[in-house]
């Protein structure tokens, strides 16, 4: 066993799934977490490809596919509720626009924190108020007043990483804004949704719904272009005003909606943005998810870089005996073409839905090549670390 000290800051999906592959190798795992507790709901995110085999690598297929929203597949309807277009879950070989495995993030958080709690320490209500590194070691003084030293630190913080904006410099540098917010929140089941997700297009906006497993409630789904967004991510009362302002005169089923905006649990709002890095670590403090390289929710596989990522970055620090400019340099060479692949079709999603502007010149239809799908699913190696210690399930 290393005995290697790790901290990672953030607890949703790419921090216990770091924990996991770092505690199987043999280190000691602190996850501090801001929020008091784990946050539930939340979007629907995507299993395809390789993450299905990190998941089964993970020993966690079983539990992953019990929390599965089964969502059945999607249409896309006209204002009047006219079917348009057909997508079934079982398309592409489970890998299609509705993935066979698709878990709410708060359900997939839960299924990582419960396969970790008893072997990794969670700190929850805290973060890290500042940090200094040295040769051999990082100091860590916590909000809470803690001071502690660990040979790594792990930025799993998402979008807008406080590590990332500490070791690295201001978020501006590096968050890239594709002129689009997306919005979700739950609401009841009114509107008679069973297994299939609707979605509705008007204008270079959108309104959806989505089924959830408790069918009593529905997942509302919203999202308007917006190059001018200044709202803070964190004033839920602006988001909700803002919200109601782009998408008020819109048809189909959307008033009724909105009119859920003041009594749901769980309002989510942002700008679907892109972090792009040219490196993910420095000295002994490393960036994993989308605190490093977030594809933005239109590219449908943050959650597949988050855990192909985590599988990679323990794997090659384990690989190199704990060196973290060999470990990171691994971790950065193995994953970067499979990242860039996944924020092209990040990019190429939103233009897709822009609405062309009049006066502009006309320009072509964003292509889907069939090769970078491809690689955007499958197109990273996972070795299988022989000689590695591993302390956990057998694969």
């Amino acid at each position: 066993m290393s005995g290697t000290r790790v901290l990672v800051a953030g607890a949703s999906i790419a921090g216990p799934a770091l924990a996991h592959w770092l505690r199987r190798r043999g280190a000691e795992v602190t996850v501090v977490e801001r929020a008091p507790e784990l946050r539930p709901g939340g979007q629907a995110v995507d299993a395809r490809g390789v993450t299905k085999e990190v998941i089964r690598r993970m020993g966690l297929d079983d539990a992953v596919r019990a929390a599965r929203t089964q969502t059945a597949g999607a249409y896309t309807v006209d204002e009047a509720g006219k079917v348009l277009e057909t997508y079934r879950a079982e398309d592409d070989g489970g890998d299609g626009y509705i993935s066979e495995i698709e878990i709410l993030r708060g359900d997939l958080s839960h299924v990582l924190y419960d396969d970790t709690r008893d072997g990794v320490e969670y700190l929850f209500g805290d973060r890290i108020a500042e940090l200094t590194q040295e040769a051999d070691g990082v100091d860590v003084t916590f909000a809470g007043g803690d001071r502690r030293r660990f040979d790594l630190v792990v930025g799993a913080d998402g979008l807008h990483s406080s590590l990332r904006e500490m070791v690295f410099g201001p978020r501006e540098r590096f968050i890239r804004h594709l002129g689009l917010v997306l919005a979700f929140y739950s609401v009841p089941n009114e509107f008679g949704l069973d297994r299939w997700l609707i979605d509705f297009q008007e204008s270079g906006r959108s309104a959806g719904l989505r089924p959830l497993r408790d069918t009593t409630r529905a997942m509302a789904m919203l999202s308007f272009s917006a190059g001018d967004f200044e709202v803070d991510y964190r004033d839920i009362e602006a988001q909700k005003r803002l919200l109601r302002e782009r998408t008020a005169d819109m048809g189909w089923l959307t008033p009724r909606i909105l009119a859920h905006l003041d009594d749901t649990p769980d309002f989510y709002l942002d700008q679907v943005a892109q972090v792009v890095m040219d490196r993910w670590s420095n000295g002994r403090v490393v960036l994993l998810g989308d605190a490093a390289f977030s594809p933005s929710p239109m590219s449908g596989q943050g959650t597949g870089l988050a855990l192909v990522g985590a599988y990679l970055l323990a794997g090659e620090l384990a690989a190199s005996g704990w060196d973290p400019e060999a470990g990171f340099a691994g971790y950065e060479k193995r994953m970067r073409s499979f990242v860039e692949a996944n924020q092209e079709i990040g990019r190429l999603h939103v233009r897709s839905l822009a609405v062309p502007d009049p006066d502009a010149e006309p320009s072509a239809e964003p292509e889907w090549d069939p090769e970078l799908i491809d690689h955007a699913i499958n197109g990273v190696e996972l070795p299988d670390y022989a000689g590695v210690p591993d302390s956990g399930v057998a694969v």
